[in-house]
């Protein structure tokens, strides 16, 4: 059985991890804060001290880290996976950074022999919990191959989508349609509500046609209660919606409706409610609006 380290036990990493080694995975695990790393060890995994020493006794490492530059260093810097990197290790990114970025680690790890896949998840806290992530996988499909019983223990869906810096591609793609549907129904329930119609009528009436979407499935119930806590952070949605802009830039590509979004999350964050979940945008419309919906 295939050797795992996890790398970044965050909201969503710990789930992750914790589902490898529901699956039988001998697990090595590293963390910047202890208690997630505590938590997992007495459910049975090994604590490592860097990224170096978790990838020298594996056969599969995982990252799950914020942001494009967290990555870079944890995998390419001092004490990272590079320096712990050994013929016929794999390295699976579980991030969302920018495709580019990608790339240039995967081709720095195949100096030492070892094959990358940036396999960045879509599903949210609830997603890892349950184990029923979509995985979008960039790299060599010989790599896959191997690592597909420990994506099969994290996630429902895995696609793989082509070589390095595909899977970052899709993620992005992904994170222009999640934004789209969060904004959309952010205004919906404002519209119905300012208009004097009752917004969850409303959402009962449309969610069945041509409306039908996981965000108008999952989210107006939670809003509905109050509860706007994550789920997946606002800041976050914001730091992908920024690769994406990134990403376009560097292909000349029009995203004229990524654009207007991003400035309502970002508005978000000016407002003080990054935490949020990316479905708390409804915030920003109400202030605009002059209204709540509940």
């Amino acid at each position: 059985m295939l050797k795992v380290g996890y790398i970044g036990l965050g909201l969503m990493g710990k789930s992750i991890a914790r589902n490898i080694l529901k699956a039988g995975f001998p697990l090595f695990v590293h963390n910047r804060s202890r208690a997630a790393v505590d938590e997992l060890v007495a459910e049975g995994a090994i604590a490592a001290s860097t990224p170096a020493v978790v990838a020298a006794q594996v056969d599969v490492v995982f990252t799950n880290l914020p942001d494009t530059p967290d990555v870079e260093k944890v995998v390419l810097g001092e004490r990272g996976i590079i320096e712990g990197a050994h013929d016929g290790l794999i390295y699976v990114d579980n991030s969302t950074i920018k495709p580019a970025a990608a790339r240039m680690i995967a081709q720095k790890l195949a100096a030492k022999g070892t094959l990358a896949l940036d396999a960045p998840v879509s599903g949210g806290d609830i997603g890892a919990k349950n184990g029923t992530l979509t995985v979008m996988v960039g790299g060599e499909a010989s790599a896959l191959e191997k690592v597909m019983p420990v994506f099969q223990a994290m996630g429902k869906t895995i696609t793989h989508v082509g070589e390095a810096g595909a899977g970052q591609v899709a993620k992005a793609a992904n994170q222009i349609m999640v934004a789209a549907q969060m904004v959309a129904m952010g205004e919906l329930l404002v519209f119905a509500k300012k208009a004097g119609v009752d917004p969850r009528k409303v959402v009962e009436a449309i969610k069945g046609g041509a409306a039908q979407c996981w965000t108008l499935d999952v989210k107006p119930p939670r809003l509905f209660e109050g509860n706007r806590n994550p789920g997946f952070k606002a800041y976050m949605q914001l730091k992908d919606l920024k690769i994406v802009l990134d990403t376009a830039r560097e292909y000349d590509i029009p995203v004229s409706g990524t654009v207007e979004n991003t400035r309502f999350f970002q508005q978000m964050i000016d407002s003080g409610m990054g935490e949020l979940d990316n479905s708390a945008v409804v915030g920003v419309i109400e202030k605009l609006a002059g209204i709540e919906i509940l």
